[in-house]
Order: C-alpha cells, then sequence, then structure tokens
C-alpha cells in the first residue's frame, strides 16, 4: 500500500528577520524523492519579478526545469564543470584553499545528486544583442542578481530548499544548447529546488559587523553604532 500523500506546505511563518537570516543554501538536505508542485516555482518567480532592476527595463528570463532528461544532461555538464573547478587531491581541501572542508563535501553531494533534485531553476538575463561588458558588471548582474535571492526567500517561505550555484557557468554555452537558449541570452546561476529534510535552519557564522562596515572612507570604522573618535 503507497504511503499517503503528504500535503504541500505553503508558507512557513517566519518573521522578515528569520526570513532573512534563515535562508540557506541548502545542499545536503534536499528532498530528492518529494516532487515540488510546479505552482509554487511559478509564485516564488512571480515575487522575484518585484526586485528592482536597471530602468525597469525586466530583461530577466526564468528558465524551470523539471524535465527528466534535461536535468539529467544539465547535472552531467555540472558534475564535470565542479571536478574540473574541484579536482580530488587524496585530500578534501579545495585546490584553491578558498572553500571549506564542509562546504565542499556539500558541494559534491549536490553535484552528485543534481539529477534528481525535482526542479532546477535557471535565472538568465537578455542583453538585447549587447556583448557582456569588460570591467566591473555590477550594473548589468544588478539587474538579475536580486530577483534571484528574492526567489529563494520567497522558496524558503513556502518550506522549500535550494541553493545558489555557478559552477555549471564555466560551460555555460552546454547548458544554453540543452535549453535553446538565444545567443544574447546569458545565465546568472543555476537553483537546484526541492522540499527540504528536517527543519531547524539558523544563522550563519559571519564576520563581526565591526570587521566589514566602513564610516565615511575606508578607514572609517564603527563601534556599537558610533565612530572611533
Amino acid at each position: 500500500m503507497s504511503a499517503p500523500a503528504r500535503p504541500a506546505r505553503v508558507t512557513v511563518p517566519l518573521t522578515p528577520d528569520e526570513l532573512l537570516t534563515t535562508t540557506r543554501s541548502v545542499r545536503l538536505r534536499l528532498d530528492l524523492t518529494r516532487p515540488v508542485d510546479l505552482a509554487l516555482v511559478r509564485a516564488c518567480v512571480e515575487i522575484a519579478l518585484q526586485a528592482p532592476n536597471g530602468g525597469n527595463r525586466q530583461r530577466w528570463h526564468w528558465l524551470v526545469v523539471s524535465d527528466d532528461a534535461r536535468r539529467r544532461r544539465i547535472a552531467q555538464v555540472y558534475r564535470r564543470a565542479f571536478e574540473a573547478r574541484y579536482p580530488r587531491h587524496g585530500a578534501t581541501g579545495a585546490a584553491d584553499g578558498a572553500v571549506s572542508d564542509r562546504m565542499l563535501a556539500g558541494g559534491r553531494h549536490l553535484a552528485a545528486h543534481l539529477h534528481e533534485v525535482p526542479v532546477l531553476v535557471i535565472p538568465c538575463l537578455e542583453l538585447g544583442g549587447r556583448p557582456l561588458p569588460t570591467g566591473n558588471q555590477a550594473g548589468v548582474w544588478g539587474s538579475l542578481l536580486p530577483a534571484t535571492w528574492s526567489y529563494m526567500l520567497a522558496a524558503r517561505a513556502r518550506g522549500l530548499g535550494t541553493a545558489w550555484t555557478t559552477v555549471h557557468l564555466d560551460a555555460e554555452e552546454e547548458v544554453a544548447d540543452i535549453l535553446g537558449l538565444p545567443g544574447d541570452v546569458r545565465q546568472g546561476a543555476l537553483i537546484p529546488t526541492a522540499h527540504v529534510l528536517g527543519d531547524g535552519f539558523k544563522p550563519a557564522p559571519r564576520r563581526p559587523v565591526d570587521g566589514v562596515l566602513h564610516l565615511d572612507g575606508w578607514g572609517g570604522r564603527t563601534r556599537g553604532g558610533g565612530s572611533d573618535d
């Protein structure tokens, strides 16, 4: 006898501060066995469309990939890009030393199981026939990346887990071919989306605010809300 269907959680009661401080990149605790209602994903994208974007041009596009064959092909590209970026050296540390062993283990787990994640969301930016500029590109991606974060927040509020990943961009053209993207559409991230196993997400360890907050210039420091003077 099959198990009774579990009701979909529509919203998780969180204050704004709780939502902002407990939306984590979930890699090890994604539920790979439970389908995701695409209506929930659509609702999250609809909320993401309220994010700020330059000139209100709204050049974003959202690829929601639930087809098994396409997810498997994307996952193959992702795994190959991941192993190229973080090759196995026998030790557990990342090749560039910039990723902790714990995060690398989570990344490897996600790479190995990406094809099992029920939904992959790829936010894209339409460039209108223009190439990406050289130098600082903040003005370009600032019209897409805030919306991507909004999508993740909306997913968290609906009981879904996500992870912000960009490893596949090392082989961006291969994924573009799988999805049939036009040449002037560039990908900004890949967001695995699934229900989560367990609960209890909490704020992550971060550097103290006094170590990163500058007042009126790089040399200005704040302490407890005031200046050093």
